[in-house]
């Protein structure tokens, strides 16, 4: 059985579909449509046979790009599709590959496209819920436990290695990720300055080191760490902000003890590689369906708030002009569920 499975949607449902293609994996060849930036991360995955990538919003943008791509996928010879973003858009392509059977979720804008709808079920993470899509019709049977998985392959074990080398990271060096950034605005921490100044006297740094993941963007937040880091006294900071690939990023919160994040795509890149992961959610919460899935792993957020969570990705602007579900996140209590966290670790 030949699979086709389409995620052209945000980085961290890529990562968290990759349990469906494992799965489906195990039955025939599976293909996946992805956007440029997403591809990417599968590169080396021994699920995927083929990626077809589909730049909507650039070259193949429009009708004829819709046509072209469809054109490529018809060429795999899938016998099904699997719709794991569904709007319309990407539900239309798998209908003009000729694809004869489409399976998306019933809640989906391209719902007309397919002929086998599957419920959405709500109180599931997403990754479980994207794993249901291989149900058989009428079977609701939720899943195992999942951890999705990524594969860096020696390049990206090398630039990492090239990095630390270049700031001076000895070769078993512990080391403390934070990733400040996140494209909306709201989901960003205020205080990870603070907590870094706070970790220099933690047991976590006593020999160890702060590394600062991000897109170059995120840069100006690294240098804010790296500037409180040292008015504190503590070692220098390594700023990998825009220099490694999102492999290289994986595969360098592989090397790390913990990973502090907002909800971002760095949470789901950890949960790929099991680090242990604290999670700070505002706007958003967990039981949206995209919270760590790491082994270890806390999440920190104001439980009390009413208006939480108030969108399903995070606002540009707090709805309520306060933002306190993120301004009231005390980086002590942030530091000692990090500290707490790599206690209870084995790694």
């Amino acid at each position: 059985m030949v699979s086709a499975v389409l995620q052209t949607s945000f980085l961290g449902d890529m990562v968290l579909t990759t349990p469906l293609l494992e799965r489906l994996a195990g039955e025939g060849l599976v293909h996946v449509v992805a956007t440029p930036a997403n591809a990417a991360l599968l590169a080396n995955h021994p699920a995927v046979s083929r990626v077809i990538v589909f730049d909507k919003r650039g070259a193949d943008r429009g009708l004829s790009g819709l046509r072209r791509v469809a054109q490529r996928l018809r060429a795999v010879g899938a016998q099904r599709a699997f719709l794991a973003q569904g709007s319309s858009r990407t539900a239309a392509l798998a209908w003009m590959a000729g694809i004869p059977e489409r399976i998306g979720f019933e809640t989906s804008g391209g719902r007309l496209f397919t002929t086998r709808r599957v419920p959405y079920d709500r109180a599931q993470h997403h990754a479980a819920r994207l794993w249901q899509l291989a149900n058989p019709a009428g079977d609701h049977t939720v899943p195992p436990p999942l951890r999705p998985t990524l594969h860096p392959g020696a390049a990206e074990h090398d630039a990492v290695a090239q990095l630390l080398a270049a700031n001076g990271v000895a070769g078993h060096e512990p080391l403390v990720a934070l990733a400040p950034g996140s494209v909306w605005a709201t989901k960003r921490w205020p205080s990870f300055e603070a907590l870094a100044a706070a970790l220099v006297a933690s047991p976590l740094l006593a020999h160890g080191r702060i590394v600062v993941l991000g897109a170059s963007t995120d840069a100006p937040l690294a240098t804010a760490i790296r500037q409180a880091v040292l008015a504190v006294g503590g070692a220098p900071v390594v700023d990998a902000t825009g220099q490694l690939s999102l492999l290289g990023s994986a595969a360098l919160l592989s090397r790390c003890r913990v990973l502090v994040t907002n909800d971002s795509a760095p949470l789901h890149l950890a949960s790929a590689m099991n680090t242990p992961t604290v999670a700070l959610f505002g706007p958003t919460v967990p039981a949206l369906g995209f919270g760590p899935l790491a082994v270890q792993q806390r999440v920190v957020q104001h439980d009390s708030l009413a208006c939480r969570p108030c969108h399903a990705h995070g606002p540009m602007q707090c709805p309520q002009q306060h933002w306190r579900c993120m301004r009231d996140l005390e980086p002590t209590r942030v530091a000692e569920a990090a500290v707490q966290l790599v206690g209870a670790s084995p790694r």
